[in-house]
């Protein structure tokens, strides 16, 4: 197979990965190439066996509890292999991922690049070093309409999350948004703890 062999989408919610992901495979499949989809269970947003992007696009796939399972699946007559929401697989998917490419297979994947605390989102960092081209996209921040939102802003009651609430919160829109890297805020419930303890003890003093 010519061309590159693992091409990479990643970038915060709300920048069109899995709509990319989805018109990528399809013009595979418009090559007359057979495509196989995955995507980790840990996602619980789409309804059933498929891949969704936020406007609306979708496409079947297999849901995987372990990335070793990709393998069980895929056989000699697929020639690209789509893998959506690459943050949420187990550290195997980097094993996968280099036994995908020796078998001559055409790997797509997308995912976060950052969590909602602005850090690399899981085994994203090792990811990056297999693939061939990544194309790194941005949203509209949903605070100021920069065009250039490249952070994930978690929000829980509309503010802006805690960084020590769980790493991993399944949800949408209501939960997070696009925010440029001037709009991006994140609370640290322990910093002002220790400096209301600290003030505390200087009026005490």
């Amino acid at each position: 197979m010519h061309g590159y062999r693992f091409e990479l989408i990643t970038g915060p919610m709300g920048s069109g990965k899995t709509e990319e992901l989805i018109r990528r495979l399809k013009r595979a499949e418009i090559a007359n190439k057979k495509v196989k989809v995955f995507f980790p269970a840990m996602d619980t947003r789409p309804t059933g066996a498929k891949i969704e992007s936020r406007n609306g696009a979708h496409r079947n796939a297999i849901k995987i509890h372990k990335a070793y399972e990709i393998l069980d699946f895929v056989d000699e007559t697929d020639q690209v292999i789509g893998l959506d929401e690459l943050q949420f697989f187990d550290i195997g998917i980097i094993d996968v991922i280099q036994k995908l490419i020796a078998l001559n297979k055409k790997i797509i994947g997308s995912g976060l690049d950052l969590d909602f605390k602005s850090e690399p989102f899981g085994c994203i960092p090792q990811i990056y070093c297999y693939a061939d081209t990544i194309d790194k996209q941005t949203a509209i921040c949903m605070k100021c309409g920069s065009e250039y939102g490249n952070r994930t802003q978690r929000l829980i009651n509309g503010e802006p999350a805690d960084k020590h609430s769980p790493l991993i919160m399944i949800g949408g829109d209501e939960s997070y948004e696009a925010r440029c890297i001037d709009c991006y805020q994140l609370k640290d419930s322990k910093k002002e703890t220790e400096k209301e303890l600290c003030y505390s003890s200087l009026i005490k003093g």
